[in-house]
């Protein structure tokens, strides 16, 4: 039973709890002594893996149990420090008690705990992550060399995955909700137009390499064009991208003749430009 726990337990409580040949004991407390652990770096839960887990809880309980920490802000109560999916997935199960073990960590240990067993699972978005391990970082004295060794990634991919939240929160709002992998999104890093560009590679269905190619486009050409143009051209430029939903390139001569032009990539966006031109302008 105790060696079934410590393996269903992973390697991540493993890590923390140091000396696994001591015994582990399993309690059944009531779910509501149970609170949200507020290090907690997962935020959105799928509604649908969500309702799996419940069906799965109702037909064969709590199998793995919740890793818990005494609250010290609510005498009798236990926050979450691992397992507040089966907690949530539990209450809809219509349970009353769960399985959990109790732990006495501090707050570090607590995150530390949430982030691995997160990470380990592939339960969280490469933003959720990333945020994850700037809290490390920024709250209890990390740096990328300890998060390397800590969590077994390697320090280009933490240094990857921090460079992330360089982006807008546009763009990271993609990423959280699954319409841009991290990949596309570290091709942006950088990019002015960010956002814009985004948009891009979602209505194209770029895959990385040709969000790659489309970005080193911009950088090399647009880029430079967009630099030499003065702020009213500029404004003009960025209000048609706004109005139209594509990227636009306003080239103005001496003579202050020029070309005006809008990169769509099928007919439906044409169509849209159309109507946009004629109820505006």
């Amino acid at each position: 039973m105790e060696s079934r726990l410590k393996k269903g337990l992973g390697r991540g409580l493993s890590s923390l709890l140091g000396d696994t040949t001591k015994k582990i004991e399993t309690n059944k407390i009531s779910i509501k002594d149970l609170t949200r652990n507020k290090f907690q770096p997962r935020k959105n839960f799928s509604k649908e893996s969500l309702e799996e887990l419940t069906n799965s809880i109702k037909e064969q309980g709590v199998i793995q149990p919740i890793v818990v920490r005494p609250d010290k802000s609510h005498e009798g109560k236990y926050e979450i420090i691992a397992g507040e999916r089966r907690w949530i997935a539990s209450q809809n199960a219509g349970l009353h008690e769960v399985p959990v073990v109790i732990l006495n960590v501090d707050d570090v240990k607590s995150l530390e705990f949430a982030i691995v067993e997160n990470v380990q699972r592939q339960d969280l978005n490469p933003i959720e992550e990333a945020r994850g391990y700037q809290k490390l970082i920024d709250d209890f004295n990390y740096n990328q060399e300890k998060l390397s060794k800590f969590i077994g990634k390697s320090r280009s991919y933490i240094a990857n995955s921090l460079r992330l939240l360089s982006l807008p929160e546009e763009v990271l709002l993609l990423v959280q909700q699954g319409d841009l992998s991290a990949g596309h999104a570290r091709s942006l890093i950088g990019l002015n137009n960010s956002v814009h560009i985004a948009k891009q590679i979602i209505q194209k269905k770029l895959s990385v390499r040709q969000s790659e190619v489309l970005v080193r486009q911009f950088r090399d050409k647009k880029f430079k064009l967009v630099s030499k143009k003065d702020s009213n051209i500029l404004d003009l430029q960025k209000d048609l991208e706004q109005k139209t939903g594509l990227i636009v390139s306003i080239n103005n001569k001496k003579n202050n003749s020029g070309i005006i032009s809008f990169d769509y990539t099928n007919l439906e966006q044409l169509d849209r430009l159309i109507d946009t031109i004629k109820k505006n302008y």
